[in-house]
């Protein structure tokens, strides 16, 4: 578990230290933000792509082999990002570190879910979304300690001393009881349909963002999304094997929670994306001091994940997700409300505090109800769907986010780059799109209350 939970540690540690640094390798690459943060989006999406087929790939390699080879992979990768001259070589690089990363994220969950006994699995669960917070703890002060000290570069060449450490242990201890098939029965059409269909819609997402490229370029892009897509669906009713059996979003104490899940993801990273821009363009921060601020909420997250996971084990209360969902949404709207002026910190602060703890009371009950949803010998499809569907949802809140705020911004009359906006347009923009992230996150409210009731222990 310790194992499976620092590579875990390692991949937010990845992810937040990156979006602080975001405006820091903007302005070192001389480039507007719609092409910046494909340094994040290119991950993510690669991530996206590969998850279901690493999750099936896992039944035949094993769990334990394909996790120290993906790791060992993250980690020169992000030595080779650490080395990066242009922005291209390190997009490159970044692509080459979501492959490790999906080898290793599609089957976390399922090591983690067969490491624990039924009745502790919603702490372990709470555990995970622990060290998620414990993540975020650590990367905005890394993030932003390195940026000031070091250059944006360290951010990446930090994971591999971590890495080494890592795939050490792993190759020593990491242990897990399994049964693997004796043949490898891989839906490679519907891979890689897949794949095309995620990458030709971010390709259109981001000339959308950046405002780049002409009319034909998107149209068509946009039909190679419809065509893949519908594709991939007509593949995956047809195959022997399909890489994702489509009934399973039949199963509605499944498909519900994987909805709210993504609606969180959306909104979540839509703020992760503005949240820097706010504090260094508005309020004047130093990126130490921005990293400062994005300690509040996992802070309380620590905290708070684990007891919610503790409090689902013992009460099965129904409705633990649209509680905290609805207070998470509130205090989202009014953060949002508040940015477009000038507001305490104390206020931002309590309405920080609000969102980790509504956060955290979803978060926990809702992973555990995904993976419960399933029987024990589907947990590799259950971790690796909801993977897959958490880093889409991210990289849908990244390409919103770099979407919306040019485009506000260019209603408030600015034409430059983010980072040349005035002070007052870049307050209004960035406050209309984290009022936006609070509807994303209020949608999931109505499927939560929807969905199924809590599932009964797996015994199978």
């Amino acid at each position: 578990m310790i194992i499976v939970l620092v590579g875990v540690l390692m991949s937010v540690l990845d992810g937040i230290v990156v979006n602080i640094a975001l405006p820091t390798i903007t302005a070192a690459f001389h480039v507007d933000i719609g092409l910046s943060q494909w340094s994040i989006t290119g991950y993510m999406v690669t991530l996206t792509a590969l998850l279901l087929f690493f999750g099936r790939l896992s039944g035949f390699t094993g769990k334990v082999p394909l996790f120290i080879t993906g790791f060992s992979l993250f980690t020169l990768a992000s030595f080779a990002c650490g080395l990066s001259t242009s922005l291209t070589q390190l997009i490159a690089f970044r692509v080459i570190q979501a492959v490790g990363g999906a080898m290793v994220f599609s089957i976390s969950g399922a090591i983690l879910f067969i490491a624990f006994p039924p009745q502790e699995r919603g702490r372990a669960m709470g555990y995970m979304g622990s060290t998620i917070a414990v993540g975020s703890i650590l990367g905005p002060i890394l993030g932003g300690f390195l940026v000031d000290t070091l250059g944006w570069q360290y951010i990446f060449l930090i994971n591999v001393p971590i890495g080494i450490v890592l795939v050490t242990c792993a190759l020593i201890f990491l242990r897990v009881h399994e049964e693997r098939v004796s043949k490898l029965d891989m839906d490679w059409v519907g891979a890689g349909t897949l794949a095309v269909s995620l990458f030709s819609l971010m390709f259109f997402l981001s000339r959308v963002e950046s405002m780049t490229g002409t009319f034909v370029t998107a149209l068509v892009l946009a039909a190679l999304f419809i065509g893949s897509t519908a594709g991939f669906i007509v593949r995956e009713r047809s195959a022997p094997q399909p890489l994702l059996e489509l009934s399973l979003f039949a199963n509605r104490a499944f498909l519900f929670p994987v909805i709210a899940m993504m609606l969180f993801f959306v909104s979540n990273f839509m703020i992760n994306i503005v949240g820097p821009f706010y504090f260094e363009g508005v309020m004047g921060f130093r990126p130490t001091q921005v990293g400062l601020v994005f300690l509040i909420v996992p802070v309380v997250m620590v905290v708070a994940s684990p007891a919610s996971g503790w409090l689902y084990d013992r009460y099965r209360f129904a409705h633990y997700g649209t509680i905290g969902a609805s207070a998470a949404a509130a205090s989202l709207l009014f953060l949002g409300l508040l940015a477009r002026q000038e507001f305490s910190f104390g206020a931002m602060a309590g309405l920080l505090v609000l969102l980790a703890l509504g956060s955290a009371l979803f978060q926990s009950p809702n992973n555990t109800e995904i993976m419960n949803a399933l029987p024990r010998a589907q947990t590799a499809i259950a971790s690796s769907v909801s993977a897959a569907g958490r880093n889409l949802a991210m990289t849908l809140g990244i390409s919103l986010a770099s979407l919306l705020l040019p485009l506000l911004l260019r209603l408030e009359g600015n034409h430059g780059t983010v980072m040349e906006a005035g002070r007052n347009p870049l307050a209004h923009g960035i406050g209309n799109v984290i009022v936006l992230s609070a509807l994303v996150y209020a949608a999931a409210i109505p499927i939560l209350a929807r969905g199924g009731r809590p599932r009964p222990q797996a015994t199978q």
